[in-house]
This record gives structure tokens, C-alpha cells and sequence, in this order.
């Protein structure tokens, strides 16, 4: 059986730019290691959760790793949760949640910057939750709140009066709810929702009494996170201040996963840099690779690729998640998403493309959804597959990119059908 190389670029995919000459940021790249795999390869496009879904990261993972999130994913909040160390029993409410900037007017918060401008440092981060952990309190009830990377966190509540149920809103406007899926919306209106329960849940005294908890931690988080010292610094610096906590994506017990060796017949190792894709990897028992992360973007990808070369022998595939594109295209910033992409290519692709034998490997890149530098947003538009390597064919497409995807002889695909693809190539 041949090595398995499953690389996903995150946010990778575009909408094309007049700027660009109606090219997407990947299209107009220097993409030379993704063309010769493109053009040595199978090509084609992928919707990896459903039409009209413009999916979060955590379902889109779900899917494009072979599992089906309508019928397997509890939230992203355990996910998170799982990723970041924390304990998830049945019955605790779990969230992902980002530091905000608001500003209140009466008995409402505007959001003035969802993500406090991007440039809340991890440690700064870590100083604030510290805070609220210590200072907010909550009437029968207890939690945990650890901050993650950046501006990004996981809360989880327990309850000492019974179990809590997912059945409620976001306080996060800018995502909605499909069942336990989490969905990206275009345009919302931005003021902290107040959380109630999901209409038809306003009855279940577990829905209530998680709507009522939340609340009661974010009104306290707000008034621990507007007196800290650590945002009296920043507000000194020229900075906004990351004096609120934006909830979403609840969930209340862990999905129970058959294993994916157990599913697929291989055992995966995996690189990551996200809490939830950690999450989603422990929960499907695969492998983890100690990669280094939070280091400059070309050292990283040198160091990943050289680790990949090294860290499949103990593996039968590796599952690489690398999240440079997506951070430039939610600040609108094209140019900054072409350089990433070339960068992945010219540093992770090439050394990682020299340092195995392809006519024993599968290589496939692809993405876990879209995210465009024009709507600054995630799309529900698909994103290009390209599998190349051992006993692979070649359809004539040349170049790596969403149009040229079109041509590709693996057609259009949903995310689940990528895995057993894949595990038959290797087989072949």
C-alpha cells in the first residue's frame, strides 16, 4: 500500500477578482510544485459539506476526513474543548468562543471588532481568561475558560441543578445554526444576541437553563475583561480592547466516532495547528505529530515538510492542516493570500515533494472550504482536489486552481467521497 500525503490548505479557495484580472488569489500564484502535481495527477472539485453550506472549519474537517457531520458532529464547542485539554462529560455545554471589541449602548453590546483586531497576542489572551476564571462566579453552576491562539478560546459550562442542552442561540452574530452544524453567514446585524433557547426548545428546562447560564458568564466575563489591566494597556498602546466573549457553536456531549483506521483500513498520523482540528483528530484516534507552531510561516512549513518526510514511517498517511490562507482572505487582503499560497509552495510542497518517492506516495491537496477575500467571509463555493502520484493517471488539466479543477477527470465530489478515493489509490 502506498504512503498517504492529505494536505489541506485552508480557506484555500476563491472568488475570482477583477483585480486579478478575474483570477482567484490561488490562479494568479506561483504554484509550480501544486501545477506539477496537477498536471501528473486526477483532478477535480469538491462541495465538502452541502450545497448552500458555507461551512466552518470543524464540519468541513469532518467531511474531507470521510465522516459525515450531519450524522456525526455534536458542535464545535467539544471539539474545541477536547483539542485544548479540557474534559467534556454529557450534560456540560461547551462552546468555541472569540475575545471581541464592544462597545454598550443601554442594554445592548455592538460589536466593534469580532476578533479585537487580530492582534490580541496568545499571551495577552491567556492573561484575560486567567482573570475570568478567577473572578466570575456563577450561582449553581461551574466552568472553564482557557484561551487558545490569538483571540480564540473554549468555554465549558457545568451545572449543579442538571444537564444542559446545546438547543440554544449563538451570542456570536455571525454564525448560525443548522442542527448541530455551525454556518457562516454574509451579513448579520452586529449586536450581541442575547441566547435563548433554538425555537421549539423554549420549554426544556435544560435549553433554559443553559440560555440563562451563558448570559450570566458573559455579563460577568464583560465586567472582569473591561477592568483588566492587561486591555487598559492595550486602550494605552492604540489598541481596542478585548473586553467581551462571543459564544458559539454549543455542544453537549462528544461524538462517538469509529476509529478511522478501523474505518478505512489506515492508520493516519497528523499535523495540526488549531485546537479543533486536534479535537477532530483525537476523537478519530489518529496519530499526533508534535509539529512546531506559532513560529514565522517559512520556518514552519520548512520544518512540517521535513517532519513529514521523516514522520511517515511510522504511519500509513498523514493528514496536514495548514492555515495560512485563510487568515489574509477574512482581512480582505488578496495580496497577502497569494503570498502565503506561493510560499506553501515553494517551501512546504518543494521540499516535501523532494524528499519522498512519489511512485510509492498519493499525494492530494485540497481545502476544507472557501474563503473570499471580496466578502471576507466563508462561501459555500467548491474547492479543487488534486490527487497525483503512484499508479495515478493524468487527465491534461496543467495547472492547479479552482476553474482548471473543472476539467479534471475526478469530476465534482462531496467531502465524504474523498477519503475512499484516496484509501482505493493507495491500495491500487
Amino acid at each position: 500500500m502506498k504512503n498517504v500525503f492529505y494536505v489541506i490548505l485552508d480557506g484555500l479557495g476563491d472568488d475570482p477578482l477583477p483585480q486579478l484580472d478575474g483570477k482567484t488569489p490561488l490562479e494568479a500564484a506561483r504554484t509550480p510544485n501544486l501545477d506539477r502535481l496537477a498536471r501528473e495527477g486526477l483532478n477535480g472539485y469538491v462541495t465538502t459539506v452541502g450545497e448552500g453550506i458555507a461551512p466552518e472549519s470543524d464540519i468541513a474537517v469532518f467531511s474531507i476526513l470521510g465522516y459525515d457531520p450531519h450524522e456525526h458532529h455534536t458542535g464545535r464547542g467539544p471539539l474545541e474543548s477536547i483539542g485544548s485539554g479540557l474534559t467534556v462529560n454529557n450534560g456540560d455545554l461547551a462552546y468555541r468562543v472569540n475575545f471581541a471589541t464592544v462597545e454598550r449602548e443601554g442594554d445592548r453590546y455592538a460589536i466593534l471588532d469580532r476578533r479585537v483586531g487580530r492582534d490580541l497576542s496568545s499571551e495577552e489572551a491567556r492573561q484575560l481568561a486567567d482573570e475570568v476564571q478567577a473572578k466570575v462566579s456563577l450561582p449553581g453552576a461551574d466552568f472553564e475558560f482557557k484561551a487558545t491562539i490569538g483571540h480564540r478560546g473554549c468555554l465549558v459550562l457545568r451545572s449543579h441543578d442538571g444537564p444542559l442542552s446545546a438547543e440554544v442561540q449563538n451570542s456570536d452574530p455571525a454564525y448560525a445554526r443548522q442542527g448541530a452544524l455551525g454556518v457562516a453567514l454574509e451579513t448579520f446585524d452586529n449586536y450581541v444576541v442575547t441566547v435563548g433557547p433554538i425555537p421549539g426548545n423554549e420549554d426544556d428546562p435544560r435549553a433554559q437553563r443553559a440560555s440563562e447560564l451563558t448570559n450570566a458568564w458573559l455579563e460577568g466575563a464583560y465586567e472582569v475583561l473591561e477592568a483588566s489591566e492587561v486591555n487598559a494597556r492595550r486602550r494605552a498602546e492604540g489598541k481596542l480592547a478585548g473586553n467581551f466573549i462571543l459564544t458559539r457553536d454549543g455542544g453537549d456531549h462528544v461524538p462517538d466516532l469509529v476509529p478511522f483506521a478501523k474505518k478505512f483500513g489506515l492508520q493516519m498520523g497528523c499535523f495540526v495547528e488549531m485546537p479543533v482540528e486536534l479535537g477532530i483528530a483525537r476523537l478519530m484516534d489518529m496519530g499526533v505529530v508534535d509539529a512546531p507552531a506559532g513560529i514565522p510561516e517559512a520556518e514552519q512549513y520548512e520544518a512540517w515538510a521535513n517532519l513529514a518526510v521523516d514522520a511517515i514511517e511510522g504511519f500509513g498517511g498523514l493528514y496536514i492542516h495548514i492555515k495560512g490562507p485563510d487568515v489574509p482572505a477574512h482581512d480582505g487582503d488578496h495580496e497577502a493570500k497569494m503570498a502565503n499560497i506561493a510560499l506553501i509552495d515553494e517551501v512546504f510542497f518543494s521540499i516535501l515533494l523532494d524528499g519522498i518517492d512519489l511512485r510509492r506516495s498519493v499525494v492530494a491537496v485540497t481545502a476544507d472550504h472557501s474563503t473570499s477575500c471580496a466578502r471576507k467571509a466563508h462561501t459555500d463555493g467548491p474547492v479543487p482536489l488534486v490527487v497525483s502520484g503512484g499508479g495515478v493517471s493524468s487527465d491534461a488539466v496543467d495547472v492547479y486552481g479552482e476553474t482548471a479543477a473543472r476539467r479534471g477527470g475526478l469530476g465534482h465530489l462531496l467531502g465524504p467521497q474523498i477519503m475512499p478515493n484516496l484509501v482505493k489509490l493507495a491500495k491500487g
